[in-house]
């Protein structure tokens, strides 16, 4: 199976080329404020390299947050829009699960990434599977969770070394075929909290 897979949720934007367990090639680059204006030349970069035209392609695979409220807009858009004139299916994944990847048998895994305002997204997965789905929590309610865990990802870190688009590829080739894929067409945003805007107006309904 052939899986373009991609990630605009976070300041590095990512592409994937997966074809069944093998690799074809990924990028990452910096993507905050442009990620509109990178992330389908870098599609098409990486198509042209790996010899792969779109029509080729079995599967389109992307997260859905938490993270930039813009970039998921742009992430789940254009996948949404190549899956759609390719009729092709769409695999929609939270962004941390797509980090969640990597020991085979890693037991309990904490994601963790900075909200700002002193706040955190944190999730929890077990072999991958989620228990606690991306939230919103404190310094000691992410303490809690993490301390739950064998293993926390920071991924603030973990882009720096990793690349989020191999890992929604992969997850994406595990899910295909099974009853879970179903769930996964789901391309609803996973924005947590409030955007900034959206908690202005809420103020300002509640102060009149």
């Amino acid at each position: 199976m052939l899986i373009l897979a991609a990630d605009s949720s976070l300041p590095i934007l990512s592409v994937a080329l997966l074809a069944d367990r093998s690799l074809l090639g990924s990028i990452a680059l910096e993507g905050k404020g442009s990620r509109n204006e990178k992330l389908l030349p870098a599609i098409d970069w990486l198509l042209a390299e790996a010899g792969v035209d779109r029509r080729e392609i079995e599967l389109f695979a992307t997260t859905r947050g938490p993270g930039s409220f813009t970039g998921v807009r742009i992430g789940l858009a254009t996948m949404q829009g190549l899956a759609l004139a390719l009729g092709r299916p769409v695999c929609a994944m939270s962004t941390h699960e797509a980090i969640a990847l990597g020991d085979p048998d890693p037991g309990r895994i904490a994601i963790v990434d900075d909200a700002g305002r002193g706040e955190f997204y944190v999730s929890l997965f077990h072999r991958h599977a989620e228990i606690v789905a991306p939230r919103l929590a404190t310094v000691k309610e992410g303490a809690e969770l993490t301390s739950q865990a064998g293993l926390v990802i920071s991924v603030g870190e973990f882009v720096q070394h990793g690349n989020v688009a191999v890992g929604c590829a992969r997850r994406a080739r595990e899910l295909a075929g099974t009853p879970d894929a179903e769930r996964y067409r789901d391309v609803t945003p996973i924005y947590v909290r409030l955007a900034e805007a959206e908690v202005k107006l809420q103020q300002k309904q509640g102060a009149s």
